[in-house]
């Protein structure tokens, strides 16, 4: 016979239900940059509480992914320019370092794999869909890190990618693209020959030129 759940059990799961869906849609740009955001709307979107509501806002906003006025109006952040740049030396920092981890323990499979995704993403820029964009581009480059074995910085890439989300919707639309990023093929290139410093440029090049377009 299966236990009945506490009342505290049922809140917990509510919050990371909630915690997982909010989380998700800022990281893909579902939610403009600036955009407010109601506990009350969270909740009946949800179907939960106030409280698991209240609870997963406040994680994400610790996670830097909304931000919570003195008055308790909460938004996804508008990055300044100065913010931005920040974000994409971080990006250039610590996914360069997990893509060079990842190159040892780069196998055919793994190169397969992200040759399906990059041909994905073609798709979604011709279809025009910028939040299958996002998703496709993030879902290559998390592949490839977790080749690297190294959680802890992963999970910081990670939030990154969770502060600049709204801000890559609205790139999404300044880049126009017509093709995958031409980095990616640099990148899978650079993994076939087994070369750490083509890799380390391709993987800069490829998470820092189109953040610069909206700092100039």
């Amino acid at each position: 016979m299966t236990p009945t759940p506490r009342p505290s059990e049922i809140v917990s799961a509510a919050h990371e239900r909630v915690y997982r869906g909010l989380r998700a849609r800022v990281m893909l740009g579902q939610i403009a940059p600036g955009e407010a955001l109601t506990l009350r709307g969270i909740g009946r979107e949800f179907e939960v509480s106030m409280t698991p509501a209240r609870e997963a806002v406040r994680r994400l906003v610790a996670e830097g992914a909304l931000s919570m006025s003195s008055s308790g109006r909460v938004q996804t952040p508008e990055l300044s320019n100065e913010r931005i740049e920040e974000l994409a030396a971080l990006r250039a920092l610590l996914e360069v370092e997990l893509a060079s981890r990842a190159l040892p323990r780069a196998h055919m499979a793994l190169i397969d794999r992200l040759q399906t995704i990059n041909a994905t993403i073609s798709d979604v820029v011709l279809n025009r869909d910028a939040v299958g964009y996002i998703r496709s581009n993030l879902e290559f480059h998390r592949t490839l890190y977790l080749r690297a074995q190294a959680p802890a910085m992963l999970a910081m890439a990670e939030t990154v990618w969770l502060q600049l989300g709204p801000t890559m919707r609205a790139l999404y639309g300044r880049l126009r693209r017509t093709e995958a990023p031409q980095f990616h093929r640099l990148i899978i290139a650079a993994l076939k020959a087994g070369d750490e410093p083509g890799l380390r440029l391709a993987v800069r090049s490829d998470v820092t030129q189109g953040l610069k377009l909206l700092v100039s």
